[in-house]
């Protein structure tokens, strides 16, 4: 199986009401917002999109909605982030016949499996599923290395086409080419490591802050395959602060209140998480009006 995807795939905040329901109508308009900016894929119900705190219901209106929105003109994946592979499968089933163009796939959440358990899920969720699948490899969040060795043994399930490399280790970009070659496209899943894994052969990003600074995003992916290192590098250094927002136990609240300050969305989580407040609001607050105040003229892209 061969995919087309590559370049920017938001990994897209769920829009919620004050009183903690979904919010379709919001969510059609940051939709819009970023197919506009030009991303290349949206990738809903992730951990960004705070699927913990999502029903297998809503995870599917929140797809439908976001599907039917984008209406063909980009890819739509949804994540699957279960806690047994039973359920893994049922959600790709039911997906998938939502119309769904793939999945970000994670290990068993909860429970931390072994090297064997954790090839075992993965291969069982692909078999449920006709659909091309992303693998998520995040250990520093959720307890499970997929090595690059690892991913040179699935190499043999067609299914998997991409790889959202988010160890946190810049240099496993170039260990999985060394051992795989071009077999998946690989994507950071870190924003303050993307310029630097675009130039080790990152051939995409799943982005954060892009929801609330979609144009930048694009641009700075653009630059950056376009070998236009001096101006890559330039909005990269504006862009840190923010990207270092990404990095962080807060990720949601920091994007959300960064959205809302754009006009882009508003604060709004469901719980367990809260919004933001008092001294570490106003420390995050004042980290977007520095880079907004510098906001800088994008250069022209292809």
């Amino acid at each position: 199986m061969t995919t087309p995807w590559r370049g920017v795939f938001p990994a897209v905040t769920t829009k919620f009401t004050e009183d903690g329901r979904l919010d379709p109508e919001a969510q059609v308009r940051h939709t819009e917002a970023m197919i506009a900016a030009g991303v290349h894929g949206l990738i809903v119900c992730g951990s960004l999109g705070e699927s913990s705190t999502l029903s297998p219901e809503d995870k599917l209106e929140v797809l439908r909605t976001v599907r039917e929105a984008a209406g063909g003109r980009v890819p739509v994946l949804t994540g699957i982030a279960e806690r047994t592979t039973a359920d893994a499968c049922r959600f790709a089933e039911r997906a998938a016949a939502e119309g769904a163009d793939g999945f970000m796939l994670l290990p068993p959440m909860l429970y931390r499996s072994d090297r064997r358990e954790t090839l075992t899920f993965l291969r069982t969720v692909a078999a449920a599923t006709d659909r091309p699948i992303m693998l998520y490899n995040n250990p520093v969040s959720y307890g499970v290395d997929v090595t690059p060795e690892m991913f040179a043994e699935l190499a043999d399930e067609p299914g998997f086409v991409a790889i959202k490399e988010s160890s946190d280790d810049v240099r496993r970009i170039t260990d999985i080419i060394n051992l795989v070659g071009d077999r998946y496209r690989i994507f950071c899943g870190v924003d303050d490591l993307a310029l630097e894994a675009l130039l080790l052969g990152a051939e995409g990003w799943v982005a954060g802050l892009v929801c609330a600074f979609p144009e930048e995003t694009v641009a700075l992916y653009e630059l950056a395959r376009a070998g236009r290192l001096a101006e890559a590098r330039a909005l990269y250094r504006w862009f840190m602060p923010l990207l270092h927002l990404d990095v962080s136990t807060k990720l949601v609240q920091n994007i959300k209140l960064a959205e809302a300050m754009v006009g882009l969305g508003t604060e709004h989580v469901r719980p367990p998480r809260l919004p933001l407040e008092g001294e570490e609001r106003a420390r995050i607050r004042e980290i977007i009006e520095a880079a907004l105040a510098k906001r800088p003229s994008l250069p022209v892209t292809p």
